[in-house]
């Protein structure tokens, strides 16, 4: 919130103070929790996680002291291959829904996890889902293998080994565990978590150039139209306000733009779902030409440079999406998500690159 003057006055929590604000399921854990004891307001759950927030932020009452996240420590190995993934989830959901400063509907915690034979532990964020959205887990894992075998930086992820969970590490530590700032384009653009389908990818170009830093500008323009591509591509209608942000070391540093995290094929549920926010006025898929005029248009990109993003999303899809059937093998209570998601998938790059997907097509 820049200095100024003029008092900053919101009927609602600043937009600052909402980003983090637990939803669904956590939401509902943290209230039974606390209700009684301090109520169930929006600043009443924002005291209950202040101590552990995605970003450098804190809140706490000004008489206490500075709020910490102070907890036990989990073995990744065990989480990843825990039998009982429902049983695991509700556990720590119990264990960890206080420590938890973490925004989004789909069921996640926040928790502290080291891997075999390591000294030091490391922040994760763990991921469940709802009976309306199954498989999503899995959903998730291969379209962020998608989006790293694209060279998109991404964080630290992992399926478990039963398919139930997700496991994706903090990108707001750096790699000796000390919090870096985070903010998601919802807090950038003054908006409240309500708003997040809000607004437009060209306002988010707007923002991009507002915020991030001159070195590191052209490569969150072309971070930025590669996940566009990515949504597109894989049908990812949930690419909203919130699932785009910045990071930085400290409020003087440079700002980069964060990495990829929550992107799912949200077709594969809802079949005639939409991209969250408008691009030249509309709210559809966009086709290749569409998208190639806004690189060039908000994004500065060169004709060169969009071809090749587009080729080689296109080729990471692909790849991806013949890793899907040997899941399907092992896990055959992911035959109707995953074949849909193959299905999706193939038109999604037919419409972008024909010859890829022809090349592709029969390959299991």
């Amino acid at each position: 919130m820049p200095v100024r003057l003029q008092a900053w006055v919101n009927p609602d929590l600043h937009p600052i103070f909402q980003m983090n604000l637990p939803e669904g399921a956590l939401l509902d854990a943290i209230r039974r929790a606390v209700s009684k004891i301090i109520g169930d307001d929006d600043l009443s759950i924002l005291l209950a996680t202040g101590g552990n927030q995605i970003g450098r932020n804190r809140f706490s009452l000004a008489e206490d002291s500075f709020p910490s996240a102070a907890g036990g420590e989990e073995s990744l190995e065990e989480i990843l291959t825990y039998p009982d993934t429902e049983d695991l989830f509700h556990e720590l959901l119990n264990r960890y829904a206080l420590r938890s400063g973490i925004s989004g509907v789909q069921p996640k915690v926040l928790l502290e996890a080291a891997e075999r034979g390591t000294l030091t532990s490391a922040g994760y964020i763990v991921k469940t889902w709802g009976a309306e959205y199954p498989q999503l887990a899995a959903n998730e894992f291969f379209c962020m293998t998608a989006a790293a075998a694209a060279g998109l930086p991404v964080p630290e992820f992992h399926l478990g080994e039963n398919g139930g969970l997700f496991v994706m590490r903090r990108f707001d530590r750096t790699s000796s565990g000390e919090p870096m700032g985070f903010e998601d384009m919802c807090s950038l653009q003054a908006l409240g978590t309500a708003q997040k389908y809000r607004g437009s990818y060209e306002r988010i170009a707007r923002s991009l150039k507002s915020f991030v830093s001159g070195e590191n500008l052209p490569a969150a323009r072309k971070q930025f139209f590669a996940m566009l591509v990515l949504s597109s591509m894989v049908r990812n209608g949930d690419a909203h306000l919130k699932n785009f942000g910045v990071l930085y070391s400290s409020p003087q540093g440079p700002i980069s733009m964060a990495p990829v995290f929550d992107v799912v094929t949200t077709t594969a549920y809802l079949r005639h779902d939409v991209p969250a926010l408008s691009l030249a006025g509309t709210k559809k898929w966009w086709p290749r030409k569409m998208l190639e005029r806004f690189a060039i248009a908000h994004l500065s990109m060169t004709g060169g440079e969009i071809n090749e993003t587009i080729e080689r999303l296109a080729d990471a899809v692909m790849e991806t999406r013949q890793l899907i059937p040997k899941h399907i093998s092992d896990r055959p209570e992911f035959r109707e998500i995953g074949e849909n998601m193959m299905s999706i998938w193939g038109k999604g790059v037919g419409e972008f690159c024909p010859a890829n997907s022809f090349l592709f097509s029969n390959i299991q």
